[in-house]
C-alpha cells in the first residue's frame, strides 16, 4: 500500500471535502481503498494466527465507508479524511473487544483496541473482573511489549468511584473508566517508513492479551 499517495489524497480531500470534487477523484479513491482493503486482508489474516477467533471474518466487513453520517453532527463535511477498518466478532458491527487501525494524515494514524463504550451490562462485568482480578489486568498493562506500545489505558473517566465500589479501592482508577481502550499514535514521517505489512500485527499481537481479558470479562 502506497501511504504516500494515501495522504496526499486525504489531504487534499480535507480542503476540498465536498461532492463534486469526491466524484471527479473517484476513481483514485477506488484505487486506494482496493489497496487498503488488501492491506486489511493481509493484517486480519496475520491476527487470526494469534487469535483463531476472528476466523471466518470476511476483510469486507471490517472496512469503514469514507463518507460521514452528519445527521447530528455540527461538522458537516461530507466525507472522513483517514480510512479506517475494526477486527472483531461480528466485524465492525460488533460489541465485543477488537482492534482498530486508522490511517491518515496529520497524525490520524493509529492502532488502538479494547471496548470504547461498553454497554451497560459490559461495564458492569468489566468493573467485577477488574475487582475479582485486578492484579492481572496490572501484569498485562505492566508487560513489556506492551509498553513498548501503548502507555496504558486512556478514555474518560468518572470523577469518582463508581457505585457500588469504596473509594479507596485498591484498583478505582481503573473502575473509575467508562471505556477500556488503548491507543497507539503514529507520526506521519514514521508511517511512510515502516513496514505495516508487519508492524500493524506486531502491536495488535502485543494488545490481544488485553482484549482477551476483556473477552473473558463480558463474556
Amino acid at each position: 500500500m502506497n501511504t504516500t499517495q494515501l495522504f496526499a489524497f486525504l489531504t487534499e480531500l480535507a480542503r476540498h471535502n465536498d461532492r463534486d470534487w469526491f466524484q471527479s477523484h473517484k476513481p483514485t479513491y477506488e484505487q486506494l481503498r482496493r489497496e487498503f482493503e488488501a492491506a486489511v486482508t493481509g493484517w486480519l489474516r496475520e491476527l487470526t494466527v494469534s487469535d483463531p477467533r476472528l476466523a471466518g471474518l470476511e476483510p469486507k466487513k471490517t472496512l469503514f465507508r469514507i463518507y460521514r453520517d452528519v445527521r447530528f453532527s455540527k461538522n458537516k463535511d461530507p466525507f472522513k479524511t483517514h480510512f479506517s477498518a475494526y477486527f472483531s466478532e461480528g466485524g465492525k458491527a460488533g460489541t465485543g473487544p477488537g482492534y482498530y487501525v486508522q490511517l491518515g494524515p496529520q497524525g490520524q494514524t493509529m492502532l488502538a483496541g479494547g471496548i470504547y463504550v461498553p454497554e451497560k451490562d459490559q461495564l458492569t462485568r468489566i468493573r467485577q473482573e477488574i475487582d475479582y482480578n485486578g492484579p492481572v489486568l496490572h501484569q498485562l498493562l505492566e508487560a513489556p511489549e506492551f509498553r513498548r506500545y501503548f502507555p496504558g489505558l486512556g478514555g474518560e473517566k468518572l470523577k469518582k468511584a463508581p457505585a457500588g465500589y469504596p473509594a479507596d479501592h485498591s484498583d478505582v482508577e481503573l473502575l473509575k473508566h467508562k471505556s477500556f481502550v488503548v491507543s497507539h499514535h503514529i507520526p506521519d514521517a514514521t508511517v511512510h517508513q515502516l513496514d505495516l505489512d508487519t508492524y500493524v500485527p506486531a502491536v495488535f499481537r502485543a494488545m490481544q492479551p488485553f482484549c482477551e481479558f476483556l473477552r473473558e470479562a463480558v463474556e
